[in-house]
Order: structure tokens, then C-alpha cells, then sequence
């Protein structure tokens, strides 16, 4: 069931990128590995696509929202598998493990369509 506006995904998605990008200095594993530059490039990547996604808040209207969405979901499961791919789970697993099962979701319960396009197609009244 998609219940979640492309806008909120949107919002989501700036904060969540934001997050990849601090989360290893503010939780204390910024150390140079894997464990911090995965979120990191995950980050940027979130960020980057939610710039040219065909949103309501993107800056350039290139990708479509349901290759986003897959997008979203590929690096969700990166994340929330990175701990045992990449050999930290040792150490630190919790923040990539919770933000890649609340990304996959994020994904899963989104609209496909934004409500500009679907307002303007005449599906709400």
C-alpha cells in the first residue's frame, strides 16, 4: 500500500541524506572504513537523486519517481547489509542496519506518481 505523498518522500529524503552524511561524526565511527564511508556515498547519492527526480522538490525533473523509488530501495538493502558486507558489524551495525530498513520502507509506501501530476491528470477531484 503507497500511502506516502512524493513530497514527504522529498523531505525525507533531504534529511535522510543529510543524516548519511553527519551520522559517523555525531555516533563516533568516523574512522576512515567502510563503516563510515558507506552511509556517507549512500548519503550523497540520496541527495543527488532526490536533485533530479520528477518531484515536487527536486531542482532538475530527470528521474522518474518509480526508478527513484527502486533506487531508494537498492540502497536501503545496501546499507542494512553493509555491516557483514564490508566486515564491521563488530563494531558498529545499528545505524546502518535501522536507516536501510526505514529507507527500504520509505520506498515501499510511497506514491509513484506525484500528487502535481496526478491532480493535473484529474484523478482528484
Amino acid at each position: 500500500m503507497r500511502f506516502i505523498p512524493t513530497r514527504v518522500h522529498g523531505i525525507m529524503d533531504y534529511i535522510v541524506g543529510l543524516l548519511l552524511l553527519v551520522a559517523p561524526y555525531l555516533l563516533g565511527f568516523a574512522d576512515g572504513s567502510a563503516a563510515q564511508w558507506v552511509p556517507m556515498i549512500v548519503g550523497i547519492a540520496i541527495l543527488g537523486m532526490a536533485l533530479v527526480t520528477d518531484f515536487e522538490l527536486s531542482v532538475v525533473k530527470l528521474i522518474p519517481m518509480p526508478l527513484h523509488l527502486g533506487m531508494d530501495i537498492a540502497a536501503g538493502l545496501l546499507l542494512l547489509a553493509s555491516p557483514w558486507l564490508f566486515g564491521f558489524a563488530d563494531r558498529v551495525m545499528w545505524p546502518h542496519v535501522i536507516i536501510g530498513i526505514l529507507e527500504v520502507g520509505l520506498a515501499l509506501t510511497t506514491r509513484t506518481v506525484p500528487d502535481t501530476a496526478e491532480a493535473e491528470m484529474g484523478r482528484y477531484s
